[in-house]
């Protein structure tokens, strides 16, 4: 009698994280929303939960040609009346990111342009840098030009205590947006994901 199914909840060990999903829908609705690394595993994900919040416009950021088109193409079937802009762009390229928040002005940006293979980037720490570090600051400096509300930094848990390049770049852009915090009238807000569950 004691003997029940098991559950993937049971595996986690601790209480199972509930979204306050009506705060998200006030926060994201009917605001301009930018998201960087638009095109890749975390960041379309993102771009599809936030298209159902109801945003005035999406503008997905991407510098690889065939996941922007991707994601053009899902949002664009899935969101037809939802203003969608694309973006080629790389989050390290200084005109580019300058032009894209002085045309399209958005209050909101996710940013979640990044490397992230861990065993590959610790043999390309110069490209690790590159793109999580001086990518991270020169978007989240950006925003912070040009009177964004908040910045959302999508970070890894593996910025805990690093211990490989892919943490350690993390971490280092995690304490640029903090800093930033401190002196810029826009909101700084570091998220690390981990490896879920389910």
């Amino acid at each position: 009698s004691e003997i029940r199914e098991v559950k993937i909840d049971d595996l986690l060990g601790r209480e199972k994280v509930q979204l306050d999903w009506e705060a998200i829908y006030h926060g994201l609705n009917g605001k301009s929303v930018l998201v960087t690394g638009g095109g890749g595993s975390i960041g379309a994900e993102l771009c599809r939960q936030i298209a159902r919040t109801g945003p005035a416009r999406l503008i997905v950021l991407e510098r690889n040609e065939y996941n922007l088109f991707a994601i053009e193409n899902s949002l664009s079937r899935e969101f037809p009346d939802m203003p969608l802009i694309p973006a080629l762009v790389d989050v390290t390229d200084v005109t580019g990111v300058e032009n894209i928040l002085c045309t399209y002005r958005p209050d909101i940006i996710f940013h979640a342009a990044a490397y992230k293979h861990v065993p590959m980037l610790e043999g390309q720490v110069r490209s690790a840098v590159r793109n999580n570090i001086f990518g991270t600051r020169n978007i989240a400096f950006q925003a912070a030009q040009h009177g964004c509300e908040a910045f959302v930094l999508i970070s890894t848990d593996k910025a805990v205590n690093p211990a490989n390049v892919m943490g350690t770049t993390k971490w280092m852009a995690e304490q640029y947006c903090q800093n930033l915090n401190a002196v810029s009238r826009t909101r700084f807000i570091t998220v690390r994901f981990g490896n879920v569950l389910g």
